[in-house]
This record gives structure tokens, sequence and C-alpha cells, in this order.
């Protein structure tokens, strides 16, 4: 459940956004192509500038040849707890696009915006169908790249670790205080009218 006081502060958002939220707890569960794939798809309805849909998903499910290789890149920090998880999803979007008219490379300046749209309808469609993800950057990019056969003009952004909701307790004892919803900055300190407001003077 969600606290009160977050509940209170948020009391105009959804339950399926204010309940949402990213364990390291996961039970040592498959979860079979179908049902991953049905994750996904809820990504693929993601809006982005033009419709161009910039961003992949490369994944790899427990149980499956490719899975050691998907825990290998990670932090140790963050493969001692993924490695009960069900799946890894690596997320990628194209930076650089063809200028239709000119034929020569341009910014894709949208595509990382895209992507996180993109990441977070997977994220709310796991949570949504019983399952819980937890977003992290902690794996070695560069390595990940390459062996994903990623094309240069796409970058690497993030991983979705997504699994079923284990227990706080088969944590190390100094993450299962962590293992909870966490609170927000009030909105007045995210959401401003007209303009930035000016830096107050210490």
């Amino acid at each position: 459940m969600v606290s009160s006081s977050i509940e209170a502060r948020f009391s105009s958002a959804a339950p399926f956004i204010l309940e949402r939220w990213s364990p390291r707890a996961f039970v040592a569960a498959d979860i079979s192509e179908a049902e991953l794939l049905a994750l996904l798809e809820a990504g693929r309805w993601a809006p982005s500038a033009y419709n161009r849909q910039s961003w992949r998903f490369l994944y790899a499910r427990r149980s499956t040849p490719e899975w050691e290789r998907f825990l290998a890149w990670l932090v140790p920090f963050n493969r001692a707890w993924a490695e009960n998880a069900s799946a890894v999803v690596y997320v990628a979007s194209q930076h650089t696009i063809k200028n239709e008219k000119t034929g020569l490379d341009q910014d894709n300046s949208t595509h990382a915006f895209d992507a996180g749209a993109a990441s977070l309808l997977v994220q709310l469609q796991a949570f949504h169908d019983g399952w819980v993800a937890h977003p992290v950057s902690g794996f070695d990019h560069d390595m990940a790249h390459v062996q994903l056969n990623i094309p240069e003009n796409y970058a690497l952004h993030a991983a979705l670790i997504i699994g079923r909701l284990g227990k706080k307790e088969s944590l190390p004892e100094y993450l299962q205080k962590k293992e909870q919803l966490s609170d927000r900055l009030p909105l007045e300190e995210v959401a401003f009218s007209a303009a930035w407001p000016e830096l107050k003077a210490e």
C-alpha cells in the first residue's frame, strides 16, 4: 500500500502510478517469451517524435542460453540481486537519422525522451500484469554495446530488470531498508508556472 504521506501528496495520480516501484528482491521464477513480449508490446505503443519509434529492446530470459551473458555486463552490485530476476531487457535508441531531403545524418534530438516513454510503459504494464521492474544504468555500456551488436548510431541507455516480487529478507540487510516505495519531491519543486523561478539568495 502507498504510505499516507505519499498518497496525500499525489492524491490525483492513478493507483497504478502511485503503487509502482522498483524493488530489488525477486523470486527466481521463469518468464515465458509470450509473457515478456506482452510487456514489451506496451512499450511499442509509446508516443515518439514524428512516430519514429527510435527505441529497441534487447532481452534475455532466465533459464535460456543468453541469460548469463546479459547478467555479466551488470556491475557487481546490480548483478547480485538481478540474478534472481526473470528477464533483463536492455534499452537502446537511435540518436542519428538520415535527413530525407539531403540524405545526410542528423541528430535525432528526442531519441532518449522517446525511449524513456517506451521504457516507462513497459514498467507500468509489468506492474499491471503482476510483475515488477527495476531500471538500472549500472552496467558496462561499451561491452554491452559491442556484444549486443548494436549499431553505432544507437545509444544504450539502461537495463530493465523484470521479475516476480520476492521477500526483502532475501536481500542483504543494508538493502532491506530500501525495499519500499520511495517518496518524491513536492510538486512545487518540479512544476513551475510561466518560467523557472529565480534562485533564492543564500
